[in-house]
């Protein structure tokens, strides 16, 4: 397998081309693995828990560990596994653009949760949506809205969440959605890339077939210590 059949999102993760540290290595996570005291909140879809999409996705995680490469990534337990539809706010990120304005950079994270609890009561029913994946990276699955209604409906979540909040990331309108799997401890070697394209595309079939429609529950807006959990606080309702 030629460089040029690599996808994109592949090569990031190549060692060769990226000898500096994963982004959260040493905030988010230790080099060995183990998720550190990041505390935050976010807004995101639980996976539902029972379903067949969760079936799925356990074997598609189940094919991720199996690889030799297994031991350079960290994974987030099953019971997390979510799509965010908004990013919160998070320790290590107190600066303009990614906390609310007007609000002291210096505020507990438990103040401000409780503060953007109290803006989000008001938030207003919105339209529903479903979700389909793309395609798989090295740290788990890339999702996007099934349709070209349900991506312009996810994206007005993400307006109406950030007029109401009062802040809006750089990436606010190019933040690709997702699942995440694991996080990279240390990138892959070039040897190792063409069997992890063939692993990822089979993955990313394999969950299109069997899952066509991801079974999420509906947006939720949680807090959090580390990757492990996420506290549901308070479930936004679809429109009916």
């Amino acid at each position: 397998m030629s460089v040029a059949s690599l996808s994109p999102d592949l090569l990031k993760y190549s060692k060769s081309r990226h000898p500096e540290p994963p982004p959260h290595l040493g905030t988010r996570y230790d080099v060995s693995g183990e998720f550190q005291y990041e505390p935050g909140n976010t807004i995101i879809c639980h996976v539902v828990e029972g379903s067949r999409t969760q079936e799925v996705l356990i074997d598609a995680r189940a094919r991720f560990l199996a690889m030799p490469e297994a031991a350079r990534l960290t994974f987030t337990p099953i019971s997390s596994l979510h799509m965010t539809l908004f990013q919160g706010i998070i320790e290590y990120r107190r600066k303009p653009l990614f906390w609310p304005a007007g609000l002291p950079y210096d505020t507990s994270i438990d103040e401000m949760t409780d503060v953007m609890l109290e803006r989000l009561s008001a938030f207003p029913s919105q339209d529903p949506f479903k979700v389909a994946v793309t395609h798989a990276r090295p740290t788990g699955l890339m999702v996007e809205g099934a349709t070209g209604a349900d991506r312009r409906i996810m994206r007005s979540w993400r307006d109406a969440f950030a007029d109401l909040l009062g802040y809006r990331h750089p990436d606010h309108d190019e933040y690709a959605f997702h699942i995440t799997f694991d996080y990279v401890i240390e990138r892959l070697e070039d040897e190792a890339l063409p069997r992890w394209q063939q692993m990822l595309d089979e993955v990313a079939a394999d969950i299109r077939e069997r899952s066509p429609i991801l079974e999420l529950q509906p947006p939720a807006f949680c807090s959090f210590d580390d990757m492990n959990h996420f506290e549901e606080l308070l479930v936004f309702d679809f429109k009916p």
